[in-house]
């Protein structure tokens, strides 16, 4: 009870000069001046002071400050600043909006604030990522992608193409939450990770959270990625779309109601199966290899104080390779949002989400004689209010809750053989998350020092519905634990439950006007986990919360970093250190079977493991020449009782090294080349290190018990494209072209995705040696080209 006294005491100390004082305050909105967008991060300024501010996720600001007359400037990197005589002598409403620059290159926008926020800023190990600048990254088959985006950042990886999701340092896929529009994505990949779920039309901005995650986030130990949808055009009608490779894909926004209400509408869809159809022979026929997702969203201001927003995504894969098997995968999400601002001080959001992730398997020649159907999905439903109250500029406070209901449906499966029916189905399971938070954001001394810190409160109940398993001790440390018991609960009962108190903090201490210090330390709490043991998770993997055999995961992460701008904010330089400490994440004894398995939960082990390393990152964000340059050397170790002798031993997701190398030149006004260059350190696998004979068959053996014992190549690859903007002297024009031409894997190197062991082809001779062999899996193995045409009308 001592800290919760100590941090109401905090909130009033630094508060309590807020109110020594009639003040006045001026609040509004920032839009873009074209399409009506609001513009994330957007600096206020007070001019001649040391007074400002930022808008928030929604383009909302709000500054309290002394009466008097003032010049606000408000400024957003690639737009017009725009300066504003006011006479405070009362609170005020200003509205602005911006006019993008008409004289400005095309530079890379890592951060779009202003200049030197990268080191004014409380925030660290955030990163946040413009469609301006994913859009001019070279891509596979020139398609824009925003998860291939982020892996180019420090601390992000991936363990290779056509694997799903990310990797933020040294974690699991599943420890990152993956938000469109607050509503979670449990598989954000299309075509085997190929590409992302997310529409690049229909995404307004990208934000990254590694670390020094604030307390109004939870459910993940590793990462926020949180993707923020365009609300659509409030000013007049616009198309925009693409023809490429692999598919093509159109949007279309409108206002509804000038000012006051627009809709956004995206689709895309690919046609490899159409294309191919022709070259397939009979036994192919009927073939499906295709992805497909719609987006939609609209809004409507009700009043000066009252908007609501509704968002929506639906998305499939589909794969059979004939008409007789196949199988599928997809997300539906929709959420519903109202901003209230109660008064100039106090802004609200209010949250309704729901989440589905289904996928389905099926195969059989006869479905009465001989077939199998198996399908899965996970639902949640939340409600999520939020509170902003601006006690100053130099003092805000958030808080607010979430409360989340989940259904996991692990297997609904039929299994026929020789006409007869086997039920061969998973019970489902239930559970609800809950959480409350109270943050502070803070600047003392004339914004030496800034802080940021909070406590989330979260609760987690598994609950009753379905037989709960009760397993004994495993015969040795490491196998499979025996079934014990079975108990028959009643639907809504409360099996287990935990609370887990989460304190997240981050201060900032400004060296000088281009330099500062940053730490930053968070406890993170996550109650629902993905069963894989496959090196690369894949869409069939099953999610299961936490139960009375499986205790919530915990991590805690601290950071430390430094901040550097060089030749006046045309360079952006950092160096960041972080540690974290996980405990109770799920592992597997050796051979684990995770798939229809009703007992999964006793082949379950609970470990520990740690993850360190250091990121560095050099931007320049200036000139005809810009990008940058990343370079994270990390390790990422696991220890798990009865595994790998009881040592540490490197994760699936270590990568030693991770360099990046993304530029940009602006060839002509039209024209620009980009590049990227990507060197990985390949991860480990596990392979065996010794075998023996037996009937003249060599079986392999893994004779001293180790885990990812070896590791694949190292990989790397160079891609580069070109983009061809429309004319200068065409930019009146309704009609706006834009041709990409790209090369993927420029040298066409044949990197491995996974290498294994395998006795060599042929007959062998009696008496003579048996022959072994190394087989390397490339997913991608030469040289891709590409051509695509973006189109914008309007």
């Amino acid at each position: 009870m001592k800290r919760h006294y100590i941090l109401t005491l905090l909130f009033f100390a630094f508060s309590f000069a807020a109110f020594a004082q009639e003040r006045v305050t001026v609040k509004g909105y920032i839009k873009d001046a074209g399409n009506g967008e609001t513009l994330i991060g957007a600096t206020v300024l007070l001019s001649g002071t040391d007074k400002g501010t930022t808008t928030n996720e929604y383009g909302f600001y709000s500054l309290t400050v002394d009466p008097g007359q003032y010049t606000l400037v408000v400024t957003y990197l690639g737009y017009e600043d725009v300066r504003r005589e006011v006479e405070l002598l009362g609170n005020s409403t200003q509205d602005f909006e911006l006019s993008e620059s008409g004289t400005a290159l095309t530079e890379v926008v890592v951060t779009a604030k202003e200049e030197d926020n990268n080191v004014s800023a409380v925030q660290m190990s955030v990163e946040n990522l413009q469609m301006s600048t994913i859009e001019r990254l070279p891509a596979l088959l020139g398609e824009v992608d925003v998860l291939r985006s982020i892996q180019l950042l420090p601390g992000v990886s991936s363990v290779g193409e056509g694997a799903a999701g990310f990797n933020v340092r040294g974690g699991s896929i599943d420890q990152n939450l993956v938000i469109l529009d607050e509503a979670p994505v449990f598989n954000s990949s299309h075509l085997f990770g190929f590409f992302s779920v997310f529409n690049p039309d229909a995404v307004k901005g990208v934000k990254l959270y590694k670390g020094g995650i604030p307390a109004r986030y939870g459910g993940r130990l590793s990462s926020i990625l949180d993707v923020r949808m365009k609300e659509g055009n409030s000013k007049q009608f616009e198309m925009q779309g693409g023809i490429g490779t692999i598919f093509s894909r159109l949007s279309v926004e409108a206002p509804i109601v000038k000012d006051k209400s627009s809709f956004l509408l995206a689709g895309r869809r690919s046609y490899i199966d159409v294309l191919a159809a022709p070259f397939l022979g009979d036994d192919l026929s009927g073939t499906k290899l295709n992805f497909y997702d719609l987006t939609l969203k609209t809004n409507y201001k009700f009043s000066d104080k009252d908007q609501v927003f509704l968002s929506g995504y639906l998305g499939r894969d589909v794969f059979a390779p004939g008409d007789q098997a196949g199988f599928s995968w997809g997300n539906t999400t929709g959420t519903v949002r109202w901003n209230h601002l109660f008064n100039d001080r106090l802004f609200s959001n209010l949250t309704f989400y729901y989440s589905d992730y289904d996928y389905a398997i099926n195969f059989g020649d006869d479905p009465e004689e001989d077939a199998f159907d198996w399908d899965a999905s996970i639902v949640n439903f939340s409600v999520k209010p939020e509170f902003s109250y601006f006690l100053s500029p130099d003092n805000v406070i958030r808080f607010g809750g979430q409360g989340i209901y989940y259904r996991f449906e692990p297997a609904n499966a039929i299994a026929v053989s020789d006409g007869t029916e086997i039920d061969i189905s998973i019970n489902n399971q239930w559970a609800i998350e809950s959480a409350v938070f109270l943050e502070n954001e803070l600047s003392l001394f004339k914004n030496k020092v800034k802080l940021n810190y909070g406590l989330r409160l979260s609760h987690f109940a598994y609950l009753g519905g379905r037989p709960v398993y009760e397993f004994g001790e495993a015969p040795r440390v490491g196998f499979a634990r025996p079934l014990t018991g079975i108990t028959e609960t009643e639907k809504g009962e409360v099996v287990e439950d935990w609370f887990n108190l989460e304190p997240r903090a981050a201060v900032q201490y400004q060296l000088a006007p281009n330099s500062s210090l940053k730490a930053s330390y968070q406890r993170t709490a996550q109650y629902i986990h993905l069963l894989s043991n496959t090196t690369a998770s894949i869409p069939l993997d099953i999610w299961t919360p936490s139960t009375n055999n499986i205790d919530p995961s915990m991590a805690d992460q601290f950071a430390v970093g430094y901040f550097r701008n060089l030749k006046e904010n045309t360079y952006e330089a950092s160096l960041e250190l972080y540690y974290k400490d996980f405990s109770n994440l799920v592992d597997y004894v050796d051979g684990a079977d995770l798939v229809l398995n009703e007992f999964v939960e006793g082949q379950t082990l609970s470990g520990e493991g740690r993850a360190y390393g250091a990121e560095f990152q050099l931007k320049k964000v200036k000139g005809r020449f810009n990008g940058w340059i990343s370079y994270t050397l990390a390790k990422s170790e696991r220890l798990t009782p009865g595994v790998n002798n009881n040592e540490y031993y490197d994760n699936r997701f270590d990568q030693t090294h991770n360099f990046n190398i993304t530029g940009f030149y602006d060839l002509s006004e039209r024209a620009t080349l980009s590049a990227t260059f990507v060197y990985n350190t390949g991860t480990p696998v596990t392979l065996a290190s010794a075998g023996y004979y037996q009937l003249g068959y060599y079986v392999p053996h893994n004779e001293d018990g180790g885990r990812n014992n070896f590791r694949i190549p190292d990989y790397h690859r160079l891609d580069v494209s070109v983009t061809l903007d429309p004319k200068k002297e065409n930019a009146d024009r309704r009609w706006q072209g834009q041709w990409v031409f790209g090369v993927y894997n420029l040298y066409g190197r044949r990197n491995a995705f996974t290498v294994s062991g395998t006795q060599s082809e042929g007959r062998v001779i009696p008496g003579s040696p048996v022959m072994t062999e190394s087989n390397q899996l490339s997913v991608v193995g030469s040289i891709i080209p590409s051509i695509s045409y973006n189109f914008k009308f309007k």
